[in-house]
């Protein structure tokens, strides 16, 4: 079927394929110059694809009003010059390669980017079992969901995010993690990241610095330098971050991993939790929770959210990626009342970032009790893996100390002083994916706590995870593997002075 675009403009729908295609006849020459001129460039351009059944030429007369024979001769004459293909029973349709042999003379065609080859153990650490995503209870939510979806829902988006999900959320997360808040206080985003981004451009965040931990997720980091937001370190021990030490840092707010530290997998002792609040309060400063990995404890009673302490000065920050899937890209923001408007300002009028289906279907997971009875499977399943873990390197390596196991997707390795980067070449060469410990270290934080590596035991299958722990068991540095002792520098002459030092 054509349709007019214009004077000598048409629209082309080639039979059987249901597309449109535009076909510009001007430039003089008549009507059968003119189309094929227009062929010619379509397929030079590709957008008449090799294969492609054009219309009969019955059918093209009479859409364009000229006699058969002009479009059949033009048919013709293509076919003879090897742009068409003309076979009795299948019609007339584009040659094979037809574009190919178009291609103007010196045009450099560039070659097609190669994959990049998925390393051979995957350790990295914060990635869940994409397996373990719920295909058929997703699919099942999915379809109650769009059924009874609202028409307005499958057009622009409300920057707050679906009503139906920011219920939901409030109240599971007020069961499930202790958070306190109401659905107007929820803004949808597409994760943490963005979460971030959108913190980072408020002007309550922007007028101090930020305080952050001192091992934390680099990106983080580098994102709040690229918005303009400087950020400084505070020092992590075995009670989590040293929250005592923020006064003497100028921020005005800080970013923490309260429930289980990232990446040292320590929780915040509850006179620290409860004195980053009282400094919250007493400044009226923020404090930026990302509860990153809440779903998963093992040993120990879950620990609620730091928000349910002061809803008004701390931001809980959650998302999917890890109790589900990072393709979802789904995630929250729990805000205090006098910072919502702001978030919203910051992300703009319209949702472009997460889908409306995708809000639905999981606001129908949260309410039908689908999204708890996955997170309890997979529970069960990263705790195996993790208790595989423990037991293999005791088997094979007792002098490597293994902390931060009683929750999350990953667990630290201590290794021999001088070690961790000559294991994490050896584990690049192998084409195992890992990172160091001293890769999450704040750039401006004073010496590294010590040598080691963050293993994550979310990603690998089943079936592979017992190769991946050969596979990393293989590169662990021996019992009396070392950094040798430095030799003494030699003394300087007794007229140096601290300029020349």
């Amino acid at each position: 079927m054509w349709s007019t675009y214009g004077v000598d403009s048409w629209a082309i729908s080639p039979e059987g394929t249901g597309l449109d295609l535009h076909l510009d006849l001007s430039g003089g020459g008549g009507v059968r110059a003119g189309l094929m001129r227009a062929l010619r460039d379509a397929i030079r351009t590709g957008r008449l694809a090799p294969g492609t059944r054009l219309p009969s030429s019955r059918s093209l007369a009479a859409d364009l009003g000229v006699a058969r024979n002009t479009v059949a001769d033009s048919y013709a004459e293509l076919a003879a010059e090897g742009w068409l293909v003309a076979r009795q029973g299948s019609g007339t349709r584009v040659a094979p390669r037809a574009a190919s042999r178009a291609r103007p003379p010196g045009r450099r065609v560039p070659e097609p980017r190669r994959a990049v080859a998925p390393p051979a153990v995957n350790l990295l650490a914060g990635r869940p079992d994409a397996g373990a995503f719920p295909r058929a209870a997703w699919l099942a939510s999915a379809r109650r969901a769009l059924t009874a979806a609202p028409t307005e829902a499958f057009g622009l988006g409300d920057p707050h995010g679906r009503p139906e999900l920011r219920r939901a959320l409030a109240d599971y997360l007020a069961r499930a993690r202790g958070v306190l808040t109401d659905p107007d206080r929820i803004v949808v985003c597409s994760g943490a990241h963005q979460a971030m981004r959108l913190l980072a451009r408020v002007r309550e965040l922007r007028r101090a610095p930020l305080a952050v931990e001192s091992y934390g997720l680099f990106l983080h980091q580098e994102l709040f330098s690229a918005e303009g937001v400087r950020t400084v370190p505070l020092a992590v021990d075995e009670l989590g971050a040293d929250v005592g030490a923020l006064a003497d840092t100028g921020a005005r707010s800080v970013l923490l991993t309260p429930a289980h530290q990232f990446p040292l997998g320590v929780p915040l002792h509850a006179e620290r939790r409860a004195a980053v609040v009282d400094w919250a309060r007493a400044t009226g400063g923020l404090v930026l929770e990302d509860d990153y990995d809440g779903e998963f404890r093992y040993d120990r009673e879950p620990v609620g959210a730091l928000q349910g302490l002061d809803p008004e000065r701390v931001v809980y920050l959650g998302s999917a990626s890890k109790s589900l899937s990072p393709a979802l890209r789904l995630g929250w923001m729990v805000l205090p009342g006098h910072l919502v408007d702001d978030v919203l300002a910051a992300k703009g009028p319209w949702e472009l970032t997460a889908g409306s289906p995708d809000q639905l279907t999981l606001a129908d997971f949260l309410d039908s009790g689908g999204f708890d009875r996955h997170v309890r499977r997979v529970r069960q399943r990263y705790r195996r893996r993790r208790d595989q873990l423990v037991a293999t390197l005791a088997a094979r390596a007792p002098h490597i100390r293994v902390t931060g196991i009683a929750a999350g997707l990953h667990a630290v390795l201590r290794l021999p002083p001088g070690t961790e980067e000559p294991v994490v070449r050896e584990a690049r060469r192998r084409g195992i994916a890992l990172t160091g410990l001293g890769r999450y270290r704040h750039a401006s934080f004073g010496p590294p706590l010590h040598d080691g590596l963050v293993v994550g035991y979310g990603t690998p299958p089943d079936h592979d995870f017992a190769a991946a722990l050969d596979a990393l068991c293989a590169i662990l540095p021996p019992l009396n593997a070392g950094a040798r002792r430095p030799s003494s520098p030699p003394r300087r002459p007794a007229t140096s002075t601290t300029k020349d030092r």
